[in-house]
């Protein structure tokens, strides 16, 4: 779609949603990660998407797909993206450049739980964003940057540290 299209498309939402606010909240489709073999999951969702996660062999995997916390850094970017490129058409400015990159840092001692005061979680998330348009000028970019971040809905997800209720069933 061309960032008219875009705007078009979320102008039409965004008008629909003002009038039927109920019809904003959807359940998200699932995403569901089966074992293949080792530590190779396979993820797949109800419309036929697929994904892979393998560990890296010093924590027991083969290396032969992303491990499950770059999945997260790459969902993390790639909303952020999307979000910053539908702001921008419904802002009217065509980006020329857009380029999301996010780090983060691990400690596998607490994967592994070889030191119970260390976490296992990914700390020190950072997003560096490339961002040009021959429409706009640098603080518009930011704005729309800044404006992107506080919408995204991962990034929103991940600030929020939201609860994860665990249902286990054993066959």
């Amino acid at each position: 779609m061309s960032a008219a299209e875009v705007r078009e498309a979320i102008e039409k939402i965004t008008k629909a949603l003002s009038e039927q606010p109920q019809k904003g909240r959807s359940k998200n489709a699932p995403a569901t990660a089966a074992l293949e073999a080792g530590l190779r999951f396979r993820i797949t969702g109800p419309n036929g998407e697929v994904a892979v996660a393998d560990m890296p062999p010093p924590l027991g995997g083969k290396g032969s797909a992303p491990a499950p916390g770059w999945h997260l850094r790459a969902s993390l970017a790639s909303c952020n993206a999307t979000t910053i490129a539908m702001r921008a058409a419904r802002l009217g400015i065509t980006l020329t450049t857009l380029e999301v990159t996010v780090t983060s840092e691990s400690d596998a001692r607490g994967l592994l739980g070889t030191d119970e005061t260390v976490s296992a979680s990914l700390v020190g998330l950072r997003m560096h964003v490339r961002i040009g348009a021959a429409d706009a000028d640098p603080e518009q970019l930011r704005q729309i940057v800044s404006w992107a971040d506080a919408h995204s809905p991962i990034a929103c997800t991940v600030r929020d540290a939201q609860t994860t209720a665990v249902e286990v069933e054993v066959v």
